[in-house]
C-alpha cells in the first residue's frame, strides 16, 4: 500500500473540539495523525453511560473520581485508559501507560500514553491531563 493509502485508513473527521474552517466557513477537519490524538482525548473525557446510543463507549476514569488516592487507584486509572485504548482505538497499538501522581494534592493526575499507529509504524505519545476535583479545572 502506498503513504496515501496508509495516511488514508487512519481517518478525516470533524476537529474536537468542533470549529469552523476559517477559510470557507465549513466545518474544520483534522486528519490522520492529528485524528488519533483527538479521538483518544474524546475516549477519555467520556464518562460511561454518557453517550445515548452507545453507552458503553468511554474510559472508566471518571468512575473513580472520589476514590482515595493509593496506588491501588493509579493503577486501576491506567488500567482504565489501556481497557477504552484497546477497545475503542483500533487505529493504534498502546506501547504504554503510566499515571504521575505529582500533581495530585492539585486535583489531577497526568496520564502518559505512549502508543504505535499500526497502519503507518509511527510512534506518537499525548499527555492527559485527569481533573478529579472540581478546582483542578481549568
Amino acid at each position: 500500500m502506498d503513504a496515501q493509502g496508509q495516511r488514508d485508513f487512519l481517518g478525516v473527521g470533524w476537529r474536537f473540539p468542533v470549529a469552523t474552517d476559517p477559510a470557507n466557513g465549513d466545518v474544520a477537519l483534522s486528519g490522520y495523525g492529528r485524528d488519533i490524538k483527538e479521538a483518544i482525548r474524546i475516549i477519555l473525557q467520556t464518562a460511561r453511560g454518557e453517550r445515548v446510543m452507545r453507552p458503553r463507549f468511554g474510559c472508566g476514569i471518571h468512575d473513580l473520581v472520589f476514590e482515595e488516592m493509593s496506588t491501588t487507584t493509579l493503577y486501576a486509572v491506567e488500567q482504565a485508559v489501556r481497557d477504552a485504548l484497546h477497545t475503542y482505538e483500533p487505529r493504534i497499538e498502546l506501547l504504554g501507560v503510566k499515571v504521575d501522581p505529582i500533581g495530585a494534592l492539585d486535583g489531577v493526575l497526568l496520564v502518559a500514553i505512549d502508543y504505535r499507529v499500526r497502519r503507518t509504524n509511527q510512534t506518537d505519545n499525548l499527555v492527559y491531563p485527569f481533573y478529579f476535583k472540581e478546582s483542578g479545572a481549568p
